[in-house]
């Protein structure tokens, strides 16, 4: 456990925001940094076959040591960290022995993670739980998949007596910006399926994603002087204001839960004359989600019948539900299921209220459902993850190993 967490603390204090206004893979250089570190300390713990593209996407094998046939299966993560909030100078703390009281993260700034709002916590109570400082994020989303992955690997090496097919990782940028696959060399990879070790809670294994898209809608004004602008200006803040007002009110992530959809507004900047509007569209249901994306444009031509074509939309597909992708080959789910009782984890099959890198990979042809790395509170300051939960998914890791070589 020591070793788990030391990589997990090296891997967070090296800063690998993404930057969704890039065009480059990875999106920032920074990235760079992690990507050779792992490529690096794979081949030192006696991986084969380490690659790193020039897209930054880092692949590795440990070989079978079984002399019959095998599935080949893959673990993957993702160390880029969300552009959401900062993840440079990452300050780790330990709660040793949790109680189940409030932990203060920054008593300076009085930030502080209490269970009385994050009820998550009490599940924890007695374990070890790493917080932030209030600060930063943690980026346990996803580097605690990537030290679970390597450190399992690290101990079927150690351990050679333990029975296991083929296994290739995979390590990617730009997952956080929807863009982690895009790369992704299914091929070269070459496994039967592959699981991304990207969930939260201990437990969660989810094959079942929203299906998503980004929408930039832009408003044009006129600008006049104020003290004569009667019929004459034309306020472009004021039509992106009207048009978020008209997006079903209830129809948000803080509004919606389980499998309901929604529309979420990210970002509106603009002055008079130029407004732009960001918002994600996601629906697990492709018929509801279709759906979605036609209010979007039903909305900009009830705008434009006032403001005379004032009004533009660009829509985006992100990634489709995986689940189509993956209930033919159900029975990788059930072996990850099967790992996870056997450790006396409970399953937790549920929906994920997002997406991975699994969600598109799926559709380029490997299988690619998703299991908790054991973070909570993704993408902010109140992100913490329990040590016990890391340890936990790199012990489902080699179960699920040990389960695909059986005969």
């Amino acid at each position: 456990m020591q070793k788990l967490v030391e990589r997990f603390i090296t891997y967070i204090k090296t800063d690998t925001q993404s930057d969704p206004e890039s065009q480059t893979t990875p999106s920032t250089e920074k990235q760079w940094n992690l990507a050779r570190f792992l490529a690096e300390e794979l081949q030192q713990i006696g991986m084969e076959e380490v690659t790193i593209d020039e897209n930054s996407y880092v692949m590795a094998t440990l070989p079978s040591n079984v002399d019959y046939e095998v599935p080949t299966i893959g673990f993957i993560a993702h160390f880029d960290t969300s552009p959401d909030f900062s993840g440079e100078n990452v300050n780790p703390q330990f709660i040793e022995n949790y109680d189940g009281s409030d932990i203060v993260l920054n008593k300076e700034k009085n930030i502080v993670l209490s269970p009385s709002y994050f009820e998550d916590l009490l599940l924890y109570k007695g374990q070890t739980i790493i917080t932030t400082d209030g600060t930063t994020l943690l980026g346990a989303d996803d580097k605690a998949g990537i030290a679970e992955i390597v450190t399992a690997m690290e101990y079927l090496i150690q351990h050679p007596e333990i029975k296991h097919g083929k296994i290739r990782v995979g390590f990617t940028p730009d997952e956080e910006i929807g863009r982690g696959a895009h790369k992704f060399d299914v091929e070269k990879f070459g496994a039967d399926w592959a699981y991304t070790m990207d969930g939260s809670q201990i437990g969660e294994l989810e094959y079942e994603s929203f299906n998503a898209a980004m929408a930039k809608v832009y408003f044009k004004g006129k600008s006049v002087h104020p003290g004569y602008a009667k019929n004459k200006m034309v306020n472009s803040l004021l039509i992106a204001n009207k048009f978020i007002s008209m997006l079903p009110e209830n129809e948000i992530p803080q509004e919606t839960s389980g499998r309901e959809g929604f529309f979420h507004v990210m970002d509106i900047t603009g002055d008079i004359e130029n407004t732009t509007v960001q918002l994600i569209i996601r629906d697990h249901d492709r018929q509801l989600f279709e759906k979605r994306k036609e209010t979007i444009k039903q909305i900009v031509e009830e705008l434009n019948k006032t403001h005379k074509d004032a009004v533009t939309v660009e829509i985006k597909d992100q990634y489709f539900n995986m689940r189509e992708k993956i209930e033919p080959v159900f029975h990788i789910v059930e072996v990850a299921e099967k790992a996870m009782k056997e450790l006396g984890i409970t399953p937790i099959i549920k929906p994920i209220r997002g997406g991975t890198d699994g969600s598109q990979l799926s559709f380029m042809g490997l299988p690619c459902p998703n299991i908790f790395a054991g973070g909570h509170n993704f993408h902010g300051k109140f992100e913490y993850v329990p040590v016990e939960s890391l340890e936990k998914a790199t012990q489902v890791i080699v179960n699920i190993a040990k389960l695909v070589a059986k005969k």
